[in-house]
């Protein structure tokens, strides 16, 4: 049903978590996917010191997640991130954090949905590649179904390419950003809904989901399905996507294939002065349920932070995990 098949299936952006080293790692394991960025303020863009732009050429399909509210800012860092190869852009209207409130953007602007739509139109006016928006199915006491839909038709008049919706509402005072992640019920019925009563409109779902049994499920609804946490925490997950979700039937890689995979990166990055340990945090739940994985987690969280740790660590700390007991069946 999706315009962009990558769009099938996607990793949620979460902060501190989807670095770039994270999506490399991700991208090993699934060729379709589709792999989003943390989400990076305009502030940062035009006026930071660092390059909030970087990633690797491998990474691709990618979107770049931005916050922000001023359409002039929002258009500005669109064409900056189509001239750097983006495939999307996506404007973050869920995150219910502290600090995007006080920036007055994330999950709030849903109770501005003119300037989500305007933010929108000058995104589309200035490139040409898609625009999306990841949203909430509310927020506070503002989580009638008739709130969100006043959203989704501004922000498809707008010419919005695509709708992610959590389906869950966001409390923006009393819960923490976690504590929104998982208190506020689930509500997928809602987001069918929404797929029902704008059929022409490109709509994925998110929150919650854990299986690509899971997936495959609210596939039979919608155009596309997003998974987080679950992802982070069982990243081999995604060596089931191409086959199961794409149709893909090329070959599957082992656990310590991956990693091995991996080894040629860690070494590329060390020798641009990058910690070990900011690409082997994101490995962790590799060897999620068996034999071994708990010596794997403890030898990297022992050993990945020591100067001069390098591939070696690594290497250690895969073989303290059985090979025959890896292969996925």
């Amino acid at each position: 049903m999706s315009q962009f098949p990558s769009a099938r299936f996607s990793v949620a952006p979460m902060l501190d978590w989807t670095d770039r080293h994270c999506r490399y790692f991700h991208r090993l394991m699934s060729r379709h996917a589709q792999l989003y960025t943390e989400m990076v303020t305009t502030g940062a863009i035009i006026h930071g010191k660092g390059d909030y732009l970087a990633y690797n050429d491998e990474e691709h399909p990618l979107v770049l997640q931005l916050g922000g509210n001023d359409p002039e800012a929002l258009a500005h860092c669109a064409r900056l991130a189509e001239q750097r190869g983006y495939d999307e852009i996506n404007l973050n209207v869920g995150c219910p954090s502290d600090r995007v409130q006080n920036g007055l953007f994330g999950a709030c602007l849903m109770a501005e949905p003119q300037k989500v739509a305007d933010g929108v139109a000058a995104m589309k006016a200035a490139v040409s590649i898609p625009v999306t928006v990841k949203t909430r199915i509310g927020i506070d006491e503002q989580d009638s179904y008739e709130f969100l839909c006043t959203l989704v038709d501004r922000v498809a008049e707008a010419g919005v390419d695509a709708l992610i919706v959590h389906a869950r509402k966001a409390w923006l005072q009393g819960l923490s950003p976690k504590e929104n992640r998982e208190i506020p019920p689930l509500d997928y019925e809602r987001v069918y809904r929404l797929k029902r009563d704008y059929p022409g409109l490109t709509i994925a779902i998110n929150g919650g989901i854990k299986t690509l049994e899971d997936a495959r499920a609210h596939l039979e609804h919608l155009d596309g399905v997003m998974l987080g946490r679950e992802v982070y925490q069982n990243p081999y997950l995604l060596a089931r996507v191409d086959a199961e979700l794409f149709g893909d039937g090329g070959p599957v890689p082992s656990r310590h294939q991956v990693i091995r995979n991996l080894l040629p990166y860690i070494e590329r990055e060390l020798s641009q002065g990058t910690y070990l340990g900011n690409i082997t945090r994101h490995t962790l739940g590799i060897f999620q349920g068996m034999p071994g994985a708990r010596a794997w987690r403890r030898h990297l969280s022992e050993n990945a932070h020591k100067r001069g740790a390098g591939p070696e660590v690594v290497e250690a700390a895969m073989a303290r995990v059985p090979e025959e007991c890896v292969v996925y069946s």
